[in-house]
């Protein structure tokens, strides 16, 4: 009976038309990965599938659908279909899809079709199939894309000119870090997975929607927090022309003071009860922040920047006074950022096509790029 329903296997276009998609795995699946264009409404919750599972390997599948059915009862199963039935109302265009494409999309499909009167396409393969299709994507776009990287030191607006121009792989957007010791933001980093699959939604959209063939992103280390960058993408990125922001050591204490302080207490205020929590929390991210790099600062440096970071903050809360926080940004930047930066980009000067200010950039992109 469910035979006749219909498939979809053309993962390509619904991830560049953003297809929605309703998940109906159970959540701790969801969790561990998933498509950012998808919505978790399970057939079975984690429980549910925990029994069900046992079950199987116990005495088969139809045991399994057996007590599946039990676990969900009849107002459990109405409740869960109106959930569904409501997606589709607000998304004609969606498919669902479960773990390998076979039991539990199958009867969320019929349960859908014969209940509700809704015909909707479950993906084949399901969430298995789309994945291994994205790491493919992943694999062969990096190593066909034409890259160019925007480098330059800490504070030159790299970020910032990125997110104004059209062709961009926005690598610290997709992992919600800023990629320093310092750059954590409130709300966690994605899963590996789920960054994994960004990246590579993005590439292939870029593919299919490019005016020209380069795509700019930002300079960065193998990893950006906690989460690893594709090996395929980091090591095109390692080969691709490079082009560098320059900007004034006082643009870039400004910018830095902006970003990292300013606007890191307002997202906490907007998140926490009152301004004593706020001072504490960003208080103890600061030091902790300063703490991941104490090894490569030696401890007399360190402590003079913690000083310095513990009063600054102070200040600036009571005071409304940036005067420390922006020594502190000073001192950071000529004493530990430069030179690590100069370093860095001292053994990549073979691939530097372009260097100058933001205006420039953009000038020189626009002739580059025709």
């Amino acid at each position: 009976m469910t035979t006749a329903l219909p498939t979809e296997s053309d993962f390509k276009r619904i991830f560049i038309e953003q297809t929605p998609l309703l998940d109906v795995r159970a959540p701790l699946e969801f969790e561990a990965g998933a498509f950012p264009n998808s919505l978790n409404i399970a057939l079975l919750n984690n429980e549910e599938r925990h029994l069900v599972g046992i079950k199987y390997k116990q005495a088969g599948q139809d045991a399994a659908i057996a007590l599946g059915y039990e676990l969900v009862d009849e107002p459990k199963k109405q409740e869960r279909l109106a959930k569904w039935q409501q997606f589709f109302i607000n998304h004609p265009q969606g498919m669902l899809y479960c773990f390998r494409g076979g039991l539990r999309s199958r009867l969320s499909q019929a349960m859908l079709a014969h209940e509700v009167g809704i015909t909707v396409p479950r993906l084949t393969g399901g969430y298995k199939a789309m994945r291994r299709f994205l790491i493919n994507t992943l694999e062969s776009e990096s190593r066909r894309a034409n890259f160019i990287v925007l480098g330059g030191r800490t504070g030159s607006g790299k970020t910032e000119l990125i997110q104004t121009l059209p062709q961009i792989l926005d690598l610290e957007g997709i992992a919600n870090h800023k990629g320093s010791a310092f750059g954590q933001e409130i709300d966690p980093q994605p899963s590996q997975i789920d960054i994994d699959h960004q990246i590579a939604i993005q590439l292939l959209r870029l593919a299919a929607n490019s005016l020209h063939n380069a795509i700019l992103l930002e300079d960065e280390g193998a990893k950006i927090g906690a989460r690893r960058l594709p090996q395929s993408l980091w090591e095109s990125m390692q080969n691709a022309p490079l082009i560098i922001l320059q900007a004034p050591i006082e643009q870039r204490i400004a910018r830095v003071f902006n970003d990292y302080i300013v606007l890191k207490r307002q997202k906490l205020t907007h998140r926490l009860a009152n301004e004593e929590t706020v001072f504490k929390q960003q208080h103890d991210e600061l030091i902790q922040s300063l703490s991941q790099i104490q090894r490569r600062l030696g401890d007399e440096r360190y402590r003079g920047y913690r000083s310095l970071a513990s009063e600054g903050l102070n200040e600036f809360f009571e005071k409304n006074s940036p005067d420390k926080l922006n020594l502190l940004i000073c001192k950071m930047l000529k004493e530990y950022y430069d030179p690590m930066y100069d370093y860095q980009i001292s053994k990549k000067t073979a691939r530097i096509q372009f260097s100058g200010e933001a205006e420039a950039i953009r000038s020189w992109l626009a002739q580059s790029l025709v």
